[in-house]
Order: C-alpha cells, then structure tokens, then sequence
C-alpha cells in the first residue's frame, strides 16, 4: 500500500510540471528571426497547420472542465480526517514513550491482553493515509490517489456492513469471542496501565464486575483466591467494581480488598455482582437507536466521501479526454 501510494504520489508531481519551451530572441538580430528556431520545410508546416485547423473545432467548444466546487470540498472533508489522525498518532506515540515501549518495542508482543494504544495508533494511521491520499489527490487532480481513496472508502463500508450483519446473525459466536477477549484481558489487568483504565472506565460506566459476575477475577494472579497466591488483593476485586458511596469524595481505592472472602449474599452491599457482557447485552436494546443512528451517519459521511471522489475522477477523465480529440 505504501509503495502503491509513494507511485500515485511521484507521479502527480511529474505531471503537474510542464516543460514550456519559449523562443528567444538574439540581440541585436532583426525582427522575425529566434535563435535556434526549427527549420520546417513548406510541406510540414502546411501538414500541421491544417491539422491545427481541424482540432480546434474541439478546443474551442469543449466544456468538460474540472469543477473547483467538488475538487476543494472533497479537499476540505479530507483535511479534517488527515488531522484526525495526525493527532491519534501523536497521542499514541505520547502514551508508547511514557510507558517506555518505544524505547523496547518487545513490550507490546509480551503482553497477554491487548493495548488500547495499538488500536489508536492502527486508526491514526488509517486516517492519515486516507487523509493524505484524499487531499492531495484532489489539489493535484491525481486520479491514481483519487482511485485508491475511493477504493479504500468503499472497502471499508462493506467491511463494516459484513461485521454487523454476521455479528448479528451468529451472536452466540460473537459472545463467546468477546467473553475470550475479555478474560485475556483481566489477566494482563496490572501489566498495562492503559487497559487498566479501560477495563476500570468499562466496569464503572455499566456498574459491572468481571466478564459474567466477580469470580472472573481469578483469573488475575494478583486476585485469585488459590493458597499460592501472597498478593494483598487476594481474594479482591479492582476498585471499579465497588458500589460508589455518595458520602465519599475520595474514591477508596482498597474497597475491594478481602470482599471475596465474605458469603456471597452479602456480596451486592459492596460490589457490583453483574457480569460485563450480561450488562453490555442489557445495554444494547436500551439503547439501540443511538447506535443506528451513529451507524446510518458515519455510513453517510462514507457515501458523502465516495461520491465527492468519483464526481472528481469523472471530470479529470472528461477533460483528459477531450484533449485527445
């Protein structure tokens, strides 16, 4: 994808400069002579005059032209997501250097679960390459950047339409991936501490605890009940699955220490005892306009993009075209 873009970008460039060759003038030489002027004979200068007589019937009314409305409006939607990614690229080097991975790349591939930081370092670059290929495929009027813009917004529309179609005809497969998904994670819950503010942010915004109920966190070495562990959380669950006391302005990061070991009734007083995807599941439903119309906009802000580039290719093609009369 690389070196197909770095073609479509080089060769924009060679046919954006024009050589224009302009007769000079000696000085001191009289009226009518150029210095180094072609010597065409009687019989090849009438060929070419008459065949520039019979071209510029087309040249003269030829209305194919390449519209400034769609060219800087296809420039100005791309710009947005080039900077989009710019700054997710940022961010995501920002995080990789503070946690010291950029210095041991190694760190990302011993990890069990997954770093959040992967994901928005994978859509900044998909953004920014969109971005760069849109835009400069629009100024330059390139149609090889055109085409792979277009190519890419397209397959990425009915990616995401295939994902939603299978996820909701095979949801028992779906489930059992994300409860997978899930549980490597609470594995690897203190070896990154952005997952760990995730799976924290994830519990708390949906008053769960654990993929299907607080006995998942055994999964943890660090909360699991087993005499072999030595650990201070043993038996505990993370700080995010406490009920919130209002009383409290300072969130108690220890409110999950021990509570595994209390009977299970008592349980609900303390922590959430809902699983994560049960609570996900329950959300859906409640909520599924907003994820429809979150869907219908960014599948029209898609569309919107595709027709902006092909409306551009169509008039390059038409004024490429019309010179070849």
């Amino acid at each position: 994808m690389s070196v197909y873009l770095f073609v479509c970008f080089v060769r924009s460039l060679n046919l954006s400069s024009r050589a224009v060759c302009v007769a000079r003038r000696r000085p001191g030489a009289p009226p009518g002579r150029v210095e180094n002027a072609p010597r065409l004979s009687l019989e090849r200068l009438s060929l070419e005059q008459g065949a520039a007589s019979r071209k510029m019937h087309y040249y003269r009314y030829s209305s194919a032209e390449v519209s400034c409305w769609y060219k800087y409006l296809l420039f100005s939607y791309n710009i947005v997501f080039w900077l989009a990614g710019v700054v997710f690229l940022g961010v995501g080097l920002w995080a990789w250097s503070e946690k010291g991975v950029l210095s041991d790349l190694t760190k990302v591939t011993r990890m069990h679960g997954i770093d959040p930081v992967v994901l928005v370092l994978m859509v900044g670059v998909v953004m920014f390459t969109l971005g760069f290929a849109g835009c400069v495929g629009a100024l330059r009027e390139n149609i090889c950047l055109l085409k792979f813009f277009c190519g890419a917004i397209v397959l990425i529309f009915f990616l995401e339409l295939a994902v939603a179609v299978l996820a909701f005809l095979f949801q028992d497969w779906v489930r059992d991936r994300f409860r997978e998904f899930f549980e490597s994670n609470i594995r690897s819950y203190r070896d990154d501490i952005d997952l760990q503010n995730l799976i924290d942010s994830l519990q708390k915004a949906n008053q769960c605890c654990g993929a299907y109920g607080p006995e998942d966190w055994d999964l943890n070495v660090y909360f699991n009940c087993s005499g072999a562990s030595y650990s201070r959380e043993k038996c505990g669950v993370p700080f995010s699955c406490c009920v919130p006391d209002p009383a409290q302005k300072v969130v108690n990061t220890q409110c999950g220490y021990d509570v595994r070991t209390q009977l299970k009734g008592k349980w609900e007083e303390s922590i959430f005892t809902k699983g994560c995807i049960p609570a996900l599941e329950g959300w859906l439903p409640r909520n599924i306009y907003i994820v429809a119309g979150v869907f219908i906009a960014i599948s029209l802000l898609q569309i919107f993009g595709i027709f902006l580039a092909r409306t551009l290719i169509s008039d390059i093609e038409a004024v490429k075209a019309g010179h070849h009369f």
